[in-house]
């Protein structure tokens, strides 16, 4: 969590402490199972330690549709401290390490530390900006082209906590779950993957993905990564 603030917030020594002590209860969840659901009112965020998970909505016919994936270090849930009801549900994807951290414990670290709560309140704007960005790519973009731009945010955000050595990273998302998130087919993804493979754009390896040509598959997805607000730009390098 620090890690991931620090991407986007300058903290200082005292506030890194405080964060470090913030009562968390941890817990590992197995894959597929959800951590919150549309409608429910908890008194605790989640804080993603390792893993990944999806934020999604569900149609009246049962079709989902993922709004964004969680990595390390993401709280998906931290609206929940100020709005009441949740209006999505948030699933792991993967087994994932968690800490649950009380509503009340948040309030206080914001209360003594002002400077965390305005780092929170950056987070979700970030998050409403990743939000506008995954609206446009669905709506506007190609598929082939939407695939390119949640792999590149992907990697972006994965660096940005140092999940990523080069240009690779472990990225156990299923073509059934990106299917969910571009609003297309799994079989579409296929398609898409394996052109991508053959253009040399990506390798994928069981999990493993890696990008040999950065630059052409921002171009492909048309990769901005401004919409991420990082404080260095190393990580969009």
């Amino acid at each position: 969590m620090i890690r991931k603030l620090e991407s986007i917030f300058t903290l200082t020594d005292d506030e890194r402490q405080a964060l470090e002590t913030l009562p968390m209860q941890p817990a590992t969840l197995k894959d597929h199972q959800d951590i919150v659901r549309e409608g429910d009112r908890p008194s605790r965020s989640c804080l993603i330690l390792s893993g990944f998970t999806a934020t999604y909505k569900v149609t009246t016919v049962g079709k989902r549709q993922i709004v964004s994936f969680g990595i390390a270090g993401d709280i998906p849930d931290l609206q929940s401290l100020h709005l009441k009801v949740l209006d999505v549900s948030i699933a792991t994807l993967t087994q994932c390490r968690v800490g649950f951290i009380k509503h009340e414990d948040l309030r206080d670290i914001c209360t003594r530390h002002p400077r965390i709560a305005a780092a929170f309140w950056r987070e979700t704007l970030i998050e409403g900006a990743i939000f506008r960005e995954w609206v446009t790519n669905v709506g506007r973009r190609e598929a082939y082209n939407r695939l390119a731009h949640v792999l590149c945010e992907l990697l972006v955000r994965l660096r940005a906590v140092g999940l990523v050595e080069g240009h690779a990273c472990d990225l156990p998302i299923t073509q059934g779950e990106f299917a969910d998130a571009l609003g297309i087919t799994p079989v579409h993804v296929n398609r898409v993957l394996q052109q991508m493979r053959a253009e040399g754009l990506i390798e994928l390896k069981g999990d493993r993905l890696n990008i040999p040509d950065w630059e052409k598959l921002k171009q492909v997805g048309e990769f901005d990564p401004n919409y991420l607000h990082l404080e260095s730009d190393r990580a969009a390098a």
